[in-house]
């Protein structure tokens, strides 16, 4: 995959807005031409410095050097015109705004050098998030399936949250997670738990044996010696999930998260285990004896919703939590993607926008 260097309209924000150059050149003309109605008496030149300060904030460094040199030479027009050019008080204003003018293409220069430092930060941050939560088709098996993601950070890419979506020999294995740890020790984590659940459910061993495997593989992580002031810390809450080709049940192992819900017939029903696990990492090392998959009936036409709990838990302005469940009875699409796009606009529309955590959902429809 190749990389673009610098992505497309940064930089140079003017070429994406070309009619607000108008605003400052009009400026120009509009200040010349008062000025030479009112006569030499009044002195309006000074304000042309406001068409470069205008021309920094909506363009590149050539542009606001081009108005300002428009700015300085509509300034020395109208001291030729008035015969006063030659005068210290005249000359000083000219010089005033060429140091202004010359002081915002400088600005420009060290903050559109900044803007391209974020941008390349951006890019990685776009492509390691593509690397751990590949992005998800549509169909998968007889499986039809939608996805949400959103960052708590207005400028994050990547989070706590994460899920996955793997074919085996009959059927489809899915996990969502939530990693209870923060920063760059969060990311780690569940990009180990993300390759170890990629490399072995496609092998298609036994769910208790699969999932005995990612706890083992968090826990023996936060082991290591190097991250012994780490130990404890961080864990993982899971549900990984298996859904046969054929048939009309899924089997579920639940390690501490929420339940999934299943849609049928408008009517929402938690799949909440009898058994829950411990969450991954907790504990100690564990085999395949020490988990027990569950079944749920899972017909044609049913949708299943995974989440992490930064869904159930944002708040709105009266602090109340969002009802998922009441909300996705509510819910009137007919397949996975109309149900994310409205819970997505419902959960916007109840935090007023803004999310104190990340936010992951999955929704999966047998097609008939």
């Amino acid at each position: 995959m190749r990389l673009p260097h610098r992505p497309p309209g940064r930089g140079q924000p003017w070429r994406h807005r070309p009619g607000l150059i108008a605003v400052p050149l009009g400026l120009i003309v509009a200040i010349t031409a008062v000025d030479l109605v009112t006569g030499a008496d009044i002195h309006l030149g000074p304000l042309l410095v406001v068409a470069p300060a205008i021309t920094a904030a909506i363009g590149g460094p050539r542009l606001t050097a081009f108005v300002g040199a428009l700015a300085v030479g509509a300034e020395v027009g109208l001291s030729a015109i008035f015969g006063r050019l030659t005068t210290a008080d005249q000359q000083a204003q000219i010089w005033a705004i060429f140091a202004v003018s010359l002081f915002l293409v400088a600005f420009r220069i060290v903050f559109e050098r900044h803007e391209q430092t974020l941008d390349q930060t951006r890019l990685v941050a776009d492509v390691a998030q593509k690397v751990l939560l590949r992005p998800l088709p549509s169909r998968i098996g007889p499986l039809r399936i939608a996805v949400l993601y959103i960052a708590a950070e207005a400028e994050a890419r990547i989070g706590g949250d994460l899920y996955a979506v793997v074919r085996a020999r009959q059927g489809t294995r899915i996990m969502i997670g939530d990693v209870r740890g923060k920063g760059l020790a969060a990311v780690g984590d569940a990009a180990l738990l993300l390759g170890a659940f990629r490399a072995a459910a496609h092998r298609c061993p036994p769910l208790p044996r699969l999932v005995a495997h990612l706890h083992n593989t968090v826990y023996w992580d936060m082991a290591e010696p190097a991250a012994e002031d780490e130990a404890g810390e961080c864990f993982v809450t899971a549900a990984v999930l298996e859904i046969p080709d054929r048939g009309d049940q899924l089997q579920l192992i639940n390690c501490g998260h929420p339940s999934p819900l299943l849609v049928r017939d408008g009517k929402v029903t938690p799949l909440a285990v009898q058994d829950p696990a411990l969450p991954l990492g907790l504990g100690s090392d564990v085999t395949e004896d020490d988990y027990t998959t569950e079944p749920f009936a899972y017909r044609d036409g049913d949708l299943l919703l995974i989440y992490t709990d930064g869904v159930i838990e944002a708040r709105d302005g009266e602090g109340a939590f969002y009802p998922l469940a009441e909300r996705l009875a509510a819910c009137k699409g007919s397949g996975p993607q109309q149900l994310i796009d409205h819970l997505h606009a419902d959960l916007l529309a109840h935090t007023g926008g803004s999310l104190d955590d990340d936010v992951a959902l999955v929704a999966i429809q047998r097609r008939p």
